[in-house]
């Protein structure tokens, strides 16, 4: 069959991948942690997070999960967190540990919860103390016999973690009253774990590495079943699509659209993993002043959004000082990307802001636009 979709393809990028040469995300995640060790590999609120630091804490706790909680190979684990240096700690952990990961949305109400813990037959979850609240309401009538509850600013160090987790709880008053019997702080499981040895597991590309759930627009939302093999698939091609455009230099991408998407997942925490950048994390991309002080902080080569979020930033004050001359690719994702909006067509706006010019990728409609002009 003639692949005509071939003449879209810009130089460099192959038209095959090579099917098994990565293998399990836990090895791709090694991998890159040995590969990349003093580099940043995650930012959180300025406070940063080495592939080192990732590797030790990540096997800290899934040593915990193996040793303590003894959860089987194969069982699911439920992640509920935004995007904080907790949730790729938790992730590798349990993918480390051989578990199978739920990423549950933390806006969830009590009976979607319910029906995604009851539906993926989860026996553990992490949940910031934010919704620890909607676990407590559900918990009876589900599977999950270990909890581990965190704090926004658990992992940000001395003071600044006290001080975020003070205004969270007593200003803001954002963490509504829980009590849940037998909790383990994720922080004391840390500490814990890193006392225990990780055993080995054998971890096979055939072997569940998600069970992502779908919207649920439609209905009931549903459990994707993912294996490593997929998922190491999807990683080897979005490497193949990107690495022409860096020439294997790592430099700094901004995720500011939820990891517990798989858009997300796939396009910012496991490609950059594997290629060592440094990933800058926004916590609540709602908050677009907020999003727009990380901007100006980072020079970025790389951003990720959906069109509600790029016309928002769009019309929040501060966006025309933001420094575009490292961007060069941005990735729309999720749904389509206007073209037209009130400050024009949105991606020549982005344009018009950089020095170097701006290449997009818009994947709901699969192509990629060179010039940064959507068509």
């Amino acid at each position: 069959m003639d692949r005509i979709w071939l003449k879209s393809y810009p130089p460099g990028v192959p038209a095959d991948i090579e099917l098994g040469k990565l293998r399990t995300l836990a090895e791709i995640f090694e991998d890159s942690c040995a590969r990349y060790g003093d580099s940043p590999a995650y930012v959180q609120m300025g406070h940063t997070l080495s592939y080192r630091q990732l590797e030790e804490l990540s096997r800290a706790f899934a040593a915990y999960l193996q040793k303590t909680t003894r959860i089987a190979k194969g069982e699911r684990f439920a992640i509920m967190l935004p995007n904080a240096l907790q949730y790729p700690i938790a992730m590798f952990a349990a993918l480390r540990a051989g578990l199978a990961v739920v990423n549950t949305n933390p806006l969830y109400t009590p009976p979607e919860l319910e029906h995604q813990l009851n539906d993926s037959g989860a026996v553990a979850i992490l949940v910031l103390e934010n919704f620890a609240h909607v676990v407590e309401k559900v918990l009876p009538r589900t599977k999950v016999k270990h909890v581990f509850v965190t704090g926004v600013g658990d992992l940000l160090g001395f003071p600044k973690g006290g001080i975020v987790n003070y205004v969270i709880r007593n200003v803001h008053k954002q963490v509504r009253p829980w009590h849940i019997e037998g909790v383990v702080p994720f922080k004391a499981a840390l500490k814990a774990g890193s006392q225990l040895t990780l055993d080995p597991v054998e971890i096979s590309p055939g072997d569940l590495a998600y069970l992502q759930y779908t919207g649920g627009t439609t209905g009931v939302a549903k459990g994707a079943m993912l294996t490593h093999a997929n998922i190491c698939a999807n990683v080897q091609q979005a490497e193949a699509w990107v690495e022409p455009q860096f020439r294997h230099k790592t430099a700094t991408l901004v995720t500011p659209i939820p990891l517990y998407h798989i858009f997300a997942l796939t396009a910012n925490c496991l490609l950059f993993l594997r290629l060592g950048w440094r990933n800058i994390l926004i916590i609540n991309p709602r908050d677009f002043p907020a999003v727009i002080k990380e901007l100006k902080r980072y020079p970025f080569a790389f951003i990720t959004g959906v069109n509600t979020l790029f016309n928002a930033l769009l019309n929040t004050p501060g966006f025309d000082s933001i420094d575009f001359s490292s961007l060069q690719i941005t990735l729309g994702g999720g749904m389509a990307v206007q073209a037209v909006g009130p400050h024009g067509n949105l991606t020549c706006r982005l344009h018009q802001s950089t020095s170097g010019g701006v290449q997009r990728v818009d994947r709901a409609a699969d192509s990629f636009d060179r010039g940064g002009h959507q068509e």
